[in-house]
């Protein structure tokens, strides 16, 4: 509240300088604010896509793995999976987005060669083999849609954070901020006026008393005046003397 905050200028200079800063922050949060959304954008088209691509995907090793079963029979199907030895490995390192610290997922030996599968060749048909093609593009779509919707998700978490931080800044602190500012400068405008106005009675009050004082010192001077006169006169004959008889 203004009125909690004393009217100083010492208090006035360090609410400007803190509106300058807020300011500043406030401006910087804006831009970081709007290359956060031109970021989240382009990752949410992106993550568009990649879902897109994971249905289809899903779809089509669904479709193949069906087929083979039926065709080839479940216990086919079991074998050439369990015949697998090499499993794919994931590696994830961080990369930096307006600040905002999102995962990259790698990965290696997803994709296969027929004859890195494990199971042998002449004992599988076409339709496995299709179906195993098909399972690792739906894992490589996997992948990077895990990496794509987490960046994602952080990217929204930080964009509402800014926007918080952008709003506290624009409807509470700097308008406080400003209010205070005002309520100081004119309680100082009240305080110099009130100075003035007491600097100025004081002049006059001194102005009159020298008046009174000089109006004083000329009345001694004309009585002391008068008074020299009085002495420097003749004094006054009885009569004309005469001869005695």
């Amino acid at each position: 509240m203004a009125n909690d905050v004393k009217p100083t200028r010492k208090n006035l200079m360090a609410i400007e300088d803190r509106i300058e800063l807020s300011e500043r922050g406030h401006g910087t949060l804006e831009k970081k604010r709007d290359g956060l959304i031109m970021e989240f954008m382009d990752i949410l088209d992106k993550a568009q896509d990649v879902r897109g691509d994971l249905a289809n995907d899903y779809e089509e090793a669904q479709r193949k793995i069906n087929m083979a079963r039926a065709m080839d029979g479940d216990v086919a199907v079991r074998g050439a999976a369990a015949a697998l030895q090499e499993h794919p490995e994931i590696t994830t390192e961080s990369k930096n987005i307006m600040g905002v610290v999102v995962p990259q997922i790698e990965s290696s030996r997803v994709s296969k060669d027929l004859g890195e599968r494990g199971y042998g060749i002449m004992g599988t048909s076409a339709r496995i083999d299709e179906a195993a093609e098909a399972y690792e593009d739906l894992l490589e779509s996997i992948i990077l849609a895990a990496e794509v919707e987490t960046a994602m998700k952080k990217m929204l978490r930080e964009i509402e954070t800014t926007k918080r931080r952008v709003n506290a800044l624009e409807f509470k602190l700097l308008p406080d901020l400003y209010e205070n500012q005002e309520y100081i400068e004119q309680k100082l405008e009240e305080q110099e006026r009130e100075e003035t106005f007491r600097l100025k009675k004081i002049k006059e009050k001194k102005e009159q008393e020298e008046k009174e004082a000089a109006a004083e010192e000329e009345s001694d001077d004309a009585e002391a005046e008068g008074v020299e006169k009085e002495d420097m006169e003749p004094p006054a004959t009885g009569g004309v003397p005469g001869n005695d008889d």
